[in-house]
């Protein structure tokens, strides 16, 4: 019985830590912030707006690209964090990293000693920028597909009763898709 209590309190102990594992921090909300402005640069302001503006004149729409981005930039953090740690685990990485440990080859300074934050912030910024490639990708074949032909489009893609977010639907599929 005491092994069942305490299974259960320390439980109830991690699944906090586990939840917030993936909160935005203050840096993840700058990076989407930074992102968001890079995105609505390379998409046009008006397939930015389209893809993430939820309300009447998508006036919204870099509040919640940087709230939907921000929640990207915590997990690419945390599986960053994970790969890195297997990488650094790994007793053959420096077979395949021309003879360098993960010290060596991620480090920077006398010793190295910020290694794994190197190594996490590159494998991070790595996969932020195939997902922003990816979303400008898809809003042009969104945009392309939506000029051949609105009704079906929206008909396709929409989902609420107006079928007013058929765009931002098609770019986070296509964009998913590309990442797959």
């Amino acid at each position: 019985m005491k092994k069942l209590v305490l299974t259960f309190v320390l439980a109830l102990l991690v699944a906090p830590a586990a939840a917030l594992a993936d909160e935005p921090t203050p840096t993840d909300q700058q990076n989407a912030a930074k992102r968001c402005a890079a995105l609505r640069t390379a998409m046009g302001e008006t397939n930015f707006k389209t893809t993430y503006g939820t309300n009447a004149n998508k006036s919204n729409a870099f509040g919640k690209c940087v709230s939907k981005l921000a929640g990207e930039e915590a997990e690419d953090r945390d599986e960053a964090s994970q790969a890195c740690t297997a990488e650094r685990d790994d007793a053959n990485f420096a077979a395949s990293h021309g003879g360098k440990t993960f010290t060596q080859f991620y480090g920077t300074g006398p010793k190295g000693a910020n290694a794994f934050g190197k190594c996490v912030s590159s494998q991070a910024k790595a996969a932020s920028t195939e997902e922003q490639q990816a979303t400008v990708n898809a809003a042009k074949q969104c945009r392309t597909e939506q000029k051949a032909d609105p009704a079906a489009f929206k008909t396709k893609y929409g989902t609420n009763a107006s079928k007013s977010n058929a765009f931002g639907k098609c770019v986070s599929a296509k964009a998913k898709a590309q990442q797959d």
